[in-house]
């Protein structure tokens, strides 16, 4: 497995984007979804990641810097063809080797409840992210979980 950063321009990358974006919208309330789109990603605050197979995608994510030495993981999603081959994983670590490079000591994320999100929510405690309160422009919903890991 080889991660690259960026490839916000390849078609492959683009559709797993596409495919993240209506997973969220379809397994989310109304007005419940926070993910980044591509424009969005491509900020300079964002650091975008994706896993490859040689010419196959297997996964992305992000990292956001929110300022104050803290950092938020967005648009974290594996291939279907790539479960539970520790894609997620993989890019999870790099992605909070890099937050520690860049001199941040707290990554947080949002995501929801409920089955669509339960195997998120289990890697990220298995990463050693813990329950938090909500962290920037969030609020407490009954949907919304947030989780943060000091590193």
């Amino acid at each position: 497995m080889e991660l690259r950063d960026g490839r916000l321009e390849h078609p492959a990358v683009v559709a797993l984007l596409h495919e993240h974006f209506a997973g969220m919208l379809a397994a989310s309330p109304k007005d419940m979804t926070h993910f980044l789109d591509l424009s969005a990603l491509a900020a300079p605050e964002v650091t975008f990641v994706t896993a490859w197979e040689g010419d196959t995608l297997l996964g992305c994510g992000a990292l956001k810097a929110l300022g104050g030495g803290e950092g938020e993981l967005k648009s974290m999603r594996t291939a279907a063809s790539a479960l539970r081959r520790g894609v997620a994983s993989t890019i999870l670590t790099h992605l909070i080797e890099h937050a520690r490079a860049a001199g941040m000591t707290r990554v947080h994320l949002e995501t929801g409840t409920g089955p669509a999100f339960d195997a998120a929510a289990a890697l990220y405690l298995r990463h050693g992210f813990k329950p938090c309160e909500p962290f920037g422009d969030y609020e407490a919903t009954d949907f919304n979980r947030y989780m943060a890991c000091a590193i």
